[in-house]
């Protein structure tokens, strides 16, 4: 077979509008792309084999956690290193082998014919990727668009889904029928069984998966760190060593803060580590000093100009620039060639690099924001909120939630923030707040009008916020004075997405621009069921919210 062009559509930036067929966007090349998409194909074989063995009650937890571990790595931005994904590609093949035995010796009716559960990985780079073809969007299509277009939004779905397992996981956290159905998409995939109806039901169950993976993690992270309270947190630097951590695991960040205990270094969050200071076990540290810089926008700069060690722990990063990368260190899953990895959490060469380091000459003083308004916060509150929306002081919530990107068009995001009216709130969520986080927006009555829920993840707590809400006022969600405006960028926004739609929520506006891998006829469907739209301009979208 002839080695195809690599095609990756899964991020919101995939070029043109399209998908990347040279390079991603995001900075994998071409093998890395190549690489992922045989690692997808194994899980592919293993979880056929996994659907069967659970069947006859063979359920082996290593290859459950290994599975969310693996389909984790493949997301945008993550691992960028092709010797670890050779590694996890044969690793899979013999947890594959290895259970396909057991089960058969319990008496599973085994699936042996499928070409995913027979593949045979080579062991290097090259040779990998010979076998590309095998395993690539384009390879794998179905003569109906339609079906084929379900089966990636349900594929990078999962992908999600893995995501928040991971980090739920690693705090102590998980639930079998998260790992199951994980399981059952990807074997569903593989064996392209199903009619229309059928791949939307899997689309709609995992949102309801990633529904009780993000509670999960919200326990894993709220248990561990204790629940989220109103935090201001600087933006300026102090006079000497600095650490800058950046990604979402907060596990990481408790060790760095541990490690770095009267060693004089200050540790920075960045990004999605920003809502880290609203949680007690983390605040009490008082080295954990402030956060540094924007998202995406200025990313490469920032990074390139802080004085100190970096640690980048999961994704949301972006490929960094040789010119800097020996200030950087990895941990979890994000790996680059050439970049020193951690992965048995001693930090003690980010700190030996800090300490060598000049860090920030003088205190510098900048803005400081707030955050820490998770579900107890708010609903600590909600006496007042309600007596707000009853008293006609508030007229009207916006959750303005959701990615950061590089591409032009984000900036819609920060106008409309702007613009919303001095009787509305605006809660917030994920790196897509970086567009207009440092607003001064004021309070209305007390109540801030911008509200900083947390991380992606914490898109659980906005929507235990809005359920209690619709409880209060006796109505429904979708008929709560709410309105949802989101960005997405990668694949837990496609999840969460996901999840909203299990939860039947309706006119959500998204953009920047729509899902290259949604054809129109799905998106027709979304539009009938869930009033699903792209956004317009600030003024003609709030002007059609709010009358």
């Amino acid at each position: 077979m002839e080695n195809l062009a690599m095609f990756c559509y899964q991020c919101e930036q995939t070029a043109k509008g399209e998908g990347c067929t040279k390079a991603g966007v995001c900075g994998k090349d071409a093998n890395v792309s190549a690489l992922q998409d045989i690692l997808v194909y194994a899980l592919q074989g293993l979880s056929i084999v996994a659907v069967d063995a659970r069947k006859a009650r063979i359920n082996d937890p290593a290859i459950n956690v290994f599975t969310a571990r693996a389909l984790f790595s493949t997301l945008t931005n993550v691992d960028f290193d092709p010797a670890r994904f050779v590694e996890l590609i044969g690793q899979c093949a013999g947890l594959r082998d290895t259970l396909r035995e057991k089960a058969k010796k319990a008496g599973a009716v085994m699936d042996e014919k499928n070409a995913a559960v027979n593949f045979k990985p080579q062991s290097t780079v090259d040779a990998l990727v010979g076998q590309a073809p095998v395993a690539s969007l384009k390879t794998n299509t179905t003569a109906n668009a339609d079906i084929e277009s379900l089966k990636h939004i349900l594929l990078f779905g999962i992908k999600g889904v893995a995501a928040y397992a991971d980090h739920a996981q690693i705090l102590g956290q998980e639930d079998d029928k998260v790992y199951a159905f994980l399981h059952e998409a990807l074997a569903a995939i593989a064996r392209e069984n199903l009619d229309l109806n059928g791949w939307v039901g899997l689309v709609l169950k995992c949102g309801e998966i990633n529904l009780r993976t993000m509670e999960l993690l919200d326990a894993g992270n709220t248990g561990a760190f204790g629940h989220p309270v109103p935090t201001s947190v600087p933006l300026g630097e102090k006079q000497g060593k600095a650490i800058l951590i950046s990604g979402h695991d907060l596990k990481d960040l408790a060790g760095l803060l541990k490690q770095t205990e009267g060693k004089g270094i200050h540790i920075y969050t960045h990004g999605e580590m920003l809502p880290a200071h609203g949680y007690p076990e983390l605040k009490k540290y008082p080295h954990f000093y402030g956060h540094y810089g924007t998202a995406w926008q200025n990313q490469a700069k920032e990074f390139a100009e802080f004085p100190g060690a970096i640690l980048m722990t999961t994704n949301c990063i972006q490929k960094p620039r040789e010119s800097y990368t020996a200030n950087i260190f990895t941990c979890g899953l994000v790996g680059w060639p050439g970049v020193q990895h951690i992965d048995d959490g001693n930090f003690e060469p980010v700190i030996s690099r800090a300490l060598a380091m000049p860090g920030f000459s003088a205190d510098t003083k900048g803005k400081s924001v707030m955050v820490g308004f998770a579900r107890n916060a708010v609903l600590g509150v909600a006496d007042k909120v309600i007596a707000a929306v009853k008293g006609k002081d508030i007229r009207h919530f916006f959750l303005v939630a959701g990615c950061d990107g590089a591409k032009p068009g984000r900036n819609y995001y920060t106008e409309f923030v702007e613009k919303a009216p001095k009787d509305t709130v605006v809660m917030t969520l994920a790196c897509g707040k970086f567009r207009f986080f440092d607003q001064e927006l004021g309070d209305i009555g007390g109540i801030p009008r911008l509200l900083d829920v947390g991380q992606c993840n914490d898109a659980y707590s906005a929507i235990q916020i809005a359920v209690a809400l619709s409880q209060a006022f006796e109505c429904g969600v979708n008929d709560l004075p709410l309105s949802m405006i989101l960005s997405w960028y990668e694949q837990k926004a496609v999840a969460i997405l996901l999840t909203l739609f299990y939860l039947g929520i309706r006119d959500i506006r998204l953009g920047p621009t729509l899902p290259a891998f949604i054809t129109p006829n799905v998106l027709d469907v979304l539009v009938k069921n869930f009033a699903i739209k792209p956004i317009t301009t600030p003024d003609e979208d709030l002007k059609a919210i709010l009358g």
